[in-house]
């Protein structure tokens, strides 16, 4: 970007290479992994790590709830602590899968770099914001087993032949629970310019909202409209 009001703009970049990407998700994971042993959630030796969230008591069980979520494992009932169960009915694929070219994972992390929009293909935008906005599951593909466990059929099946999930009916809930966003939490996040409190966020958004506009000397008026809607779909 340029370093005046009118010179200030995007500019393509290349591509991140692999390599790159799994520098960078490496990166991500140390931080978090070190944030994590900061506020005392996370124990780990020289050879593995693992969340430590205490016991859940009566007040609050969500951060019980949360941690059997990220880790994959079923949160109440008999089987507590345990991997949740997956039913594996095609042989694992063992050919590259052509859509993990610009996908880096390490740790339980991944970072996914492969979807790019240009300004005029408004059809791949609303194809790449509905892909976004989906909901969390989809009910059509949950169905009750004959041992009445919750089966979750997945759209696409998982590299190892995974089609499906089960689940006792409580786990279950307690999943969905897992998903409930908190009052009052941003669920997309926006980082470099876009930040909110980047002083150039002003002027490379199309609402213009930002803080610099706000106590600047080059705050400029605008219309009623700009200062009540954040997007024009909005």
């Amino acid at each position: 970007m340029g370093h005046g009001l009118s010179q200030r703009r995007f500019q393509r970049v290349k591509a991140p290479a692999k390599s790159e990407l799994e520098e960078l998700v490496q990166l991500i994971s140390q931080r978090v992994g070190r944030c994590l042993e900061h506020q005392g959630l996370l124990e780990q030796d020289s050879e593995s790590a693992w969340l430590d969230l205490g016991p859940a008591d009566d007040s609050d069980a969500m951060p019980h709830l949360l941690g059997s979520s990220v880790s994959y494992r079923i949160a109440v009932g008999p089987q507590q602590g345990r991997k949740a169960f997956m039913i594996r009915t095609i042989r694992p694929l063992d050919r590259p899968d052509p859509g993990l070219e610009r996908v880096a994972k390490a740790n339980g992390f991944s970072l996914h770099a492969g979807v790019s929009c240009e300004g005029h293909q408004k059809d791949k935008r609303e194809r790449l914001c509905r892909y976004t906005a989906r909901p969390a599951l989809a009910v059509p593909r949950l169905s009750l087993s004959s041992t009445g466990k919750v089966l979750y059929t997945l759209k696409t099946p998982y590299r190892d032949g995974t089609t499906q999930v089960a689940f006792d009916p409580v786990d279950f809930i307690a999943r969905l629970a897992a998903l409930v966003p908190k009052p009052r939490i941003n669920l997309t996040r926006y980082h470099g310019v876009l930040a909110p409190n980047h002083r150039w966020r002003g002027e490379v958004t199309p609402a213009r909202r930002g803080k610099a506009l706000k106590t600047g000397s080059n705050a400029e008026a605008r219309t009623p409209t700009e200062c009540h809607a954040a997007m024009t779909w909005a």
